[in-house]
């Protein structure tokens, strides 16, 4: 699949059919496809146009296999005497040996940023978003994978894989062709809450 050509959806149809993707086929994802997706995720809103992010692309698996293990050690140790039952849930996943929290994706995108400020984090996100457009609009799945953070921003873990030091993970996403099977439909959400329309 040359996904870098594929046929595209409109923005508004990105945004209706996105969603969360937690099955992958191990199809790499090609460069030209990463490609596509950081020029997307460049486009977007930054404030002062400060363009404050920086990106880490990890496809190999023993990397991949390294982080997933430190990341669920660390929810592992945080989810003990869990206050809610969906970390009481997660910790039982997290100790289960086969459970991959990056669902078996072969790349996995990380947007963060070596400055700090205001709105970083909010124009990491921002470029999060459009990332996650484009790959819907690309056919391709994606998640973020929250759970992630602590590990990537852990001092051991960005000195094994040369991650400098400065560098503040905001938002991982894994990509990928979805498995068949996978959940195609996106989840319902509330009607939008407005508290003032004057």
């Amino acid at each position: 699949m040359n996904t870098a050509s594929a046929p595209t959806l409109s923005v508004l149809d990105a945004i209706r059919q996105r969603h969360a993707v937690r099955t992958y086929t191990a199809t790499p994802l090609a460069p030209g496809a990463v490609q596509t997706l950081l020029d997307a995720a460049i486009r977007a809103p930054t404030a002062m146009h400060e363009e404050p992010w920086e990106f880490l692309v990890i496809r190999d698996k023993d990397v991949l296999s390294l982080l997933g293990q430190r990341a669920k050690a660390t929810l592992a140790r945080a989810g003990r005497g869990a206050a809610t039952p969906e970390m009481a849930r997660l910790h039982d996943a997290f100790a289960d040996p086969q459970f991959d929290i990056f669902y078996g994706a072969p790349a996995l995108i990380v947007v963060g940023s070596l400055q700090t400020g205001g709105f970083v984090e909010a124009d990491c996100w921002l470029a999060a978003e459009n990332l996650l457009l484009c790959a819907c609009s690309l056919g391709l799945g994606s998640c973020v994978i929250g759970l992630a953070v602590a590990a990537l921003n852990d001092a051991r873990t960005k000195a094994d894989l040369g991650i400098p030091a400065g560098f503040h993970a905001v938002a991982p996403i894994v990509v990928g062709v979805p498995a068949p099977g996978a959940a195609s439909a996106p989840t319902a959400r509330k009607p939008p809450h407005v508290l003032l329309w004057k």
